[in-house]
């Protein structure tokens, strides 16, 4: 069967964005994928093992918030406990050690009994909320915002800086958004990094500008 890596460089410690991409990357992958998804600052410590079950996809990792977002987003939905433990368990390595042999059971759906059990629900739920923060910037110093567009007329506020729309890098004379492959809100500048000429980094701001209404007076 074949194995991808889709993403190896998530944001060091940053649960919250890593939960951002990986719900938008899944989405691109066929139903019965199985994800190995590790960013697990708590690794060795007292939180909880999951696989959680999404729209037909599986998703394996630890209980941490990494796996909340496919989890609230799907309307068919199962969480699981990981009760298996290896005979050797490093305190540092989990995703070697006990996520990995659990993702490739559930691919080859062949889970041995008494492997997992029934979970209510996550232990660590963030918030459903787009996040209006950078989550990854690329080797092109592209930056990939945890924003989804509703509006393509809309003026992506970074910074001090109002940037506008561009369809393709082509059509853009300078720092612009668009609609990357993920359906996430991605800042670029044509042949160029937008992360160093706009200065962004990991948790940099980023929120869509209202525009006024017509006729409307700004406030004093």
């Amino acid at each position: 069967m074949p194995v991808i890596d889709a993403l190896h460089d998530a944001p060091d410690f940053g649960i919250e964005p890593a939960a951002h991409l990986l719900c938008a990357l899944s989405h691109e992958y066929p139903r019965g994928s199985v994800f190995l998804a590790v960013v697990d600052p708590g690794v060795g410590t007292s939180r909880d093992a999951i696989v959680v079950k999404a729209g037909g996809r599986s998703f394996v990792g630890p209980d941490n918030g990494l796996l909340s977002l496919v989890w609230q987003r799907a309307r068919r939905r199962e969480c699981l406990r990981i009760a298996w433990r290896p005979e050797r368990l490093t305190s540092s390595f989990h995703g070697r050690d006990l996520f990995a042999p659990v993702a490739a059971a559930l691919a080859r759906n062949r889970v041995p009994l008494g492997w997992l059990s029934r979970k209510h629900a996550p232990d660590v739920v963030l918030p459903d909320a787009d996040l209006p923060r950078i989550i990854y910037i690329d080797h092109y110093g592209n930056a990939v915002t945890g924003l989804r567009p509703a509006n393509r007329d809309a003026t992506l506020l970074v910074g001090r800086q109002n940037l506008p729309y561009a369809r393709t890098f082509e059509e853009a004379t300078g720092p612009f958004w668009y609609e990357n492959s993920m359906g996430l809100a991605e800042i670029a500048l044509p042949r160029g990094s937008a992360a160093r000429k706009l200065r962004l980094g990991i948790g940099s701001k980023a929120s869509w500008r209202r525009s006024k209404a017509p006729g409307s007076r700004g406030s004093r």
